[in-house]
């Protein structure tokens, strides 16, 4: 992005970085006139001013909608900083004056949820018992997007592709294997050794949803088996399902270990005795380069390292 520093600082207003974010949020001019309670035509002339002043073009309209450019993700992260400095100080100005709640929203991928935030969760209650939560869990990519938008303040996530983490910072936590979770009980067990992968697929199978990493590890985890996911899965990214489903009958799921590490930490799961190294991907912390957490948040991010040196002898034992 080249502009001239002095005209982009002179002239550019709140209302040109509120009308870019909320185009980048909306991904859809009229949505987010919708939002901004301005006509649509109002929205195009202040994002053409603020391409005008930027000297490049930052989203691509069409009719797909809008979508950022390169530079548009660039300067996102910059405009998403000012608003959240803003909404920051209004709220410190408004606790001056009527003790208003702090409030914390964090993001996590769906197999990673049930590890770490319970315990997290309940540790910041202590410290900040008035605080507002909210918890949001989506798909990686969903969660970088939430990020840059502002819409999460942080995320336990994965790391993405390098123009995908534009404006992002990834502290790593853990390595995160597959297993293949099983009642208790269930017929692959009794065997006594570890299972052929012919008598696993003999069992119907429940998998992550296609387009996200552990999909794509359980697909490469057969194949370098010599094998392909029979048709005969469910697939889904809801944990709480998939749970149902293996608890309930003879079904086998693929899934990072997060996902079922207290279960098989109570013995109402348990793994099946096949080699999964290779499998494991990284897990950590996601948080916006330049914008400052509040308090709380700050807090939230300390209390997650600590929950996750505390589970690290838990994960060793769980699948050992």
């Amino acid at each position: 992005m080249v502009m001239n520093k002095d005209n982009f600082l002179n002239r550019v207003r709140l209302r040109h970085i509120q009308c870019f974010v909320a185009v980048a949020q909306e991904q859809n001019l009229g949505k987010a006139a919708e939002r901004l309670n301005l006509s649509q035509p109002a929205v195009s002339k202040t994002l053409v001013e603020l391409e005008e002043m930027a000297d490049t073009i930052l989203v691509e309209r069409g009719r797909f909608g809008a979508r950022l450019t390169p530079d548009g993700e660039l300067l996102l992260s910059h405009c998403v900083s000012v608003l959240d400095a803003l909404e920051a100080a209004q709220r410190s100005l408004a606790r001056g004056f009527s003790g208003s709640q702090e409030s914390v929203s964090v993001g996590a991928l769906p197999t990673v949820a049930p590890d770490l935030l319970p315990t997290a969760l309940a540790d910041f209650r202590t410290q900040y018992p008035q605080a507002r939560l909210q918890v949001q869990v989506a798909t990686n990519n969903l969660l970088l997007e939430k990020l840059k938008a502002g819409e999460v303040d942080l995320a336990v996530g994965r790391m993405a592709d390098p123009q995908m983490m534009v404006g992002i910072s990834f502290e790593f936590l853990y390595a995160e294997p597959l297993v293949a979770a099983v009642r208790t009980g269930h017929p692959l067990l009794a065997q006594g050794s570890a299972p052929l992968l012919a008598d696993v697929v003999a069992h119907p199978l429940v998998i992550s949803a296609s387009g996200t990493v552990p999909r794509h590890n359980t697909e490469s985890y057969f194949k370098e088996r010599g094998m392909h996911l029979p048709d005969h899965y469910l697939e889904t990214l809801a944990v709480s399902v998939a749970r149902l489903v293996v608890l309930q009958s003879d079904a086998v799921w693929f899934t990072p270990a997060g996902a079922v590490r207290d279960d098989l930490q109570r013995g109402l799961l348990s793994a099946l005795p096949l080699s999964f190294e290779g499998t494991e991907e990284p897990v950590g912390l996601l948080y916006r380069s330049e914008a400052p957490l509040n308090a709380p948040g700050q807090s939230l991010i300390r209390i997650l390292r600590n929950t996750n040196r505390r589970k690290e002898g838990a994960r060793n034992s769980a699948l050992s």
